[in-house]
């Protein structure tokens, strides 16, 4: 048993500690803990490169990483974006947008993270695409990171994709079909109902309908905006249930970590401004599954909808989505996809505690301002989650914990006073954040049309 814990940051010698295989570019930061009896474990603080910081999962990772004892650097297009407004981050890299041109991307921030002498390459949004793609060059420059095989990354990318992969493996969904006009649905009749765009994220790609005229209306837009390349518009089913966020990260198809949480309060663009863990067994057997079938290495998550303890899974997304709640229900994403970059071996983690309830205040407060009423709406929220009623009560903050890291309280306060003088800068605070770090249609058929690095194919041949 531990009884004593300290600390220490030392200057080593990289020649004194290289040959225990610590990173030669680490080796500078090196922390010994000395335990009792004087038995020495070492570890080190690596320095860590987020793939963009404009997304909620960046501004949590970030959070998550530094308090692990990291150094996190992030890359970004926008200065001015959530990476920003917090301690937690030691420096923001420049780097190009990333949606149309995935390559350009990679290549600045391959030079730079050399430069600056990075550890780990950590993706947090669609970024994982082109890191699988070019995953040669990563281990060539020395950089870790986990990401599944392009292959793999093939079967679940585009929407279209992943609905054929589901099916095949036999994984529940809502009734879907895949149309190239609005005259092929003419028959559809269950509404509401969702028209994706084959290729999109979040409300980019996604269109909720309420009537037919809505859904001709809606794949008219995406079938113009190209989506027969990429096979179709989709027209899915609304089902009636719990809306459930999953995620996973995988080792060579091994489940290591799973989580589960259902969104107890909507926020902007539906995104999910306060939750609650729950337990989901037969999705955490099919997700499972599904890892192991790809050989899935990485992180994956989806969103399910749940009824008496099924889920019918609605989107996939081959990345690590918002791990704040997971972390304080007792279950480490964070932790778990960082060993498996740095190819530690990893023990299953044990189911999480249930109930547990975190919150994102910000998105809650731009939620409100997009909603009938919007001021008043705001000025509610702000009460509620000052005074830690409603759905704050009993709830930590898990985007922008201010305690220690005041940058973050900016934020909500500028939300608050734009949108109380013009309700519609909601969209300044969502709409350009996606387009930092989404990848665009013409952007994927880039990685399609090359053979990934690493790969034989006939065209390599």
């Amino acid at each position: 048993m531990i009884t004593r814990l300290h600390t220490y940051v030392v200057e080593s010698n990289p020649g004194e500690f290289s040959a225990q295989g610590f990173p030669t570019s680490s080796v500078g930061r090196l922390r010994i803990i000395c335990v009792e009896r004087m038995h020495m474990l070492y570890t080190y603080s690596m320095r860590i490169l987020l793939t963009e910081g404009a997304g909620l999962t960046s501004r949590q990772v970030a959070t998550q990483l530094d308090r692990l004892g990291h150094e996190v650097w992030v890359a970004v297009a926008d200065p001015i974006c959530l990476a920003r407004f917090t301690r937690h981050v030691s420096k923001l890299l420049r780097v190009p947008k990333y949606g149309a041109e995935p390559l350009v991307w990679l290549d600045r921030v391959l030079d730079a993270a050399q430069e600056a002498h990075i550890d780990v390459v950590f993706p947090t949004q669609e970024q994982v695409a082109v890191l699988s793609h070019q995953l040669p060059r990563l281990t060539d420059a020395g950089l870790a990171t986990a990401v599944p095989p392009f292959a793999s990354l093939l079967s679940v990318q585009d929407k279209l994709s992943a609905l054929h992969t589901l099916e095949r493996l036999g994984v529940a969904q809502p009734r879907t079909i895949v149309v190239h006009e609005p005259s092929q649905a003419s028959n559809w009749t269950s509404f509401p109902a969702y028209v994706k765009a084959p290729v999109g994220t979040g409300s980019t790609g996604v269109v909720r309908v309420t009537d037919a005229a809505g859904m001709d209306e809606a794949i008219g837009r995406f079938v113009a905006a190209g989506a027969l390349r990429d096979g179709g518009v989709l027209v899915q089913e609304a089902v009636e249930g719990t809306f459930v966020m999953a995620q996973c990260v995988f080792a060579a198809g091994s489940l290591v970590a799973f989580h589960a949480n259902e969104r107890v309060h909507e926020g902007a663009n539906g995104s999910a401004a306060a939750k609650s863990s729950v337990l989901v067994p037969l999705l955490r057997h099919e997700l499972g599954r599904l890892g192991e079938a790809l050989g899935w290495h990485g992180a994956l998550s989806v969103d399910a909808i749940v009824a008496d303890g099924r889920p019918s899974v609605i989107d996939v997304n081959p990345r690590l989505v918002e791990p704040g709640n997971a972390l304080a229900a007792g279950t480490d994403m964070v932790s778990a996809l960082l060993a498996v970059a740095l190819g530690e071996p990893v023990a299953p983690a044990p189911p999480c505690a249930v109930g547990v309830r975190t919150h994102q205040l910000l998105m809650a407060l731009l939620g409100s301002a997009q909603r009938p009423r919007p001021r008043r709406r705001v000025l509610d929220e702000v009460r509620r989650g000052v005074g830690h009623r409603g759905v704050y009560a009993g709830s930590s903050e898990e985007l922008l914990p201010w305690r220690g890291d005041w940058r973050t309280v900016v934020l909500p306060v500028a939300v608050v006073l734009a949108t109380l003088a013009k309700p519609r800068l909601w969209r300044a605070f969502t709409d350009g954040a996606v387009s930092h770090y989404a990848l665009t249609p013409d952007g994927w058929h880039q990685l399609q049309r090359l053979a990934p690095l690493g790969e034989v194919t006939a065209a390599t041949t």
